[in-house]
């Protein structure tokens, strides 16, 4: 594209270009689709199905798992994406994204606009804490919606493979924060995303979510309840406990995600895996990108509720 014509970086962000598309998966009604989530249910029960290495089921994360948070995407969240086309179309990326809300919806609803919204439907592979992977039930999902633990090898086999790959680096720091420090990113580390994205010449998406701090503002933490629980921490937000489970339904916020302009990294020279400046610098280069995202995206958003 001609500089020239290309849109300013303002323009480049949610709120300039209105809506995103709702996206290819618009049911043509809900007997269709109803009828191809029980097809695929049933071939599920019949073992007729097959996963990769990580047992990642496409199939069932399209047509199951995504069709039941889609409207909450859509329609509660209503969440508006702008940068889709920073991920590339048939090779590996790192989106990296801040982290909040209390309990993890940006990273599902992420997931959610990089199959729906992008050109490709690519599917968003995320690296986890190892509570998720050891909770019954979630553990066994997370892995069928092709999700694995945050460690540097499983990262590096990902994005080799081409795919795209998912980190939240400021993990239970950023979605456990109180809600008076929202959208202050938190630490990101020493830096392990970047040496994956390095060692695998991976450009680094720096992604930027708004809207995830309202959802459960968490005014206190109850940590010795965290502690017998074996939790990071047991949030005490303005519903919860308070309303016994009607206090887990999120707040209707709007959201936007934006998807930065790719950090290269292809050009660094051999060895810079392993040197602890180069991942300092381009770990601050992505924090303070997002950080910046963060800034203006709030500062287009108005009202918290849209």
């Amino acid at each position: 594209m001609d500089k020239a014509m290309r849109p300013s970086r303002a323009a480049r962000l949610v709120g300039a270009t209105g809506p995103a598309p709702a996206g290819r998966f618009t049911p043509v009604s809900l007997t269709d689709e109803s009828t191809e989530t029980w097809d695929v249910l049933k071939a599920r029960l019949a073992g007729d199905y097959s996963v990769d290495d990580f047992g990642f089921d496409p199939q069932f994360t399209d047509r199951v798992l995504m069709q039941l948070v889609r409207p909450l995407y859509r329609h509660w969240f209503r969440v508006q994406v702008s940068g889709i086309e920073s991920i590339p179309s048939d090779s590996g990326a790192l989106v990296v994204a801040n982290h909040s809300g209390t309990i993890a919806f940006d990273s599902v609803m992420t997931q959610v606009a990089v199959l729906d919204e992008h050109p490709a439907h690519r599917n968003l592979r995320m690296l986890g804490a190892n509570l998720v992977f050891q909770t019954p039930f979630l553990g066994d999902l997370a892995r069928r919606a092709g999700h694995t633990l945050a460690c540097h090898e499983d990262a590096e086999r990902l994005l080799n493979a081409g795919e795209v790959v998912g980190v939240w680096p400021e993990g239970f720091k950023g979605i456990g924060k109180p809600f008076a420090e929202r959208y202050r990113l938190q630490r990101f580390g020493r830096g392990g995303f970047v040496s994956a994205a390095i060692r695998t010449k991976a450009p680094i998406i720096p992604t930027a979510i708004v809207g995830a701090e309202e959802i459960y503002p968490m005014i206190a933490d109850a940590s010795l309840i965290a502690r017998v629980l074996g939790l990071p921490y047991f949030p005490i937000t303005p519903t919860f406990p308070a309303l016994g489970p009607l206090g887990l339904v999120p707040l209707p916020s709007k959201w936007f995600i934006h998807f930065d302009e790719p950090i290269p990294t292809d050009h660094l020279p051999e060895g810079a895996a392993d040197d602890p400046a180069v991942l300092f610098e381009v770990t601050d280069q992505v924090r303070e990108r997002i950080q910046r995202t963060l800034y203006d995206l709030l500062a287009k958003r108005g009202g918290v509720f849209g």
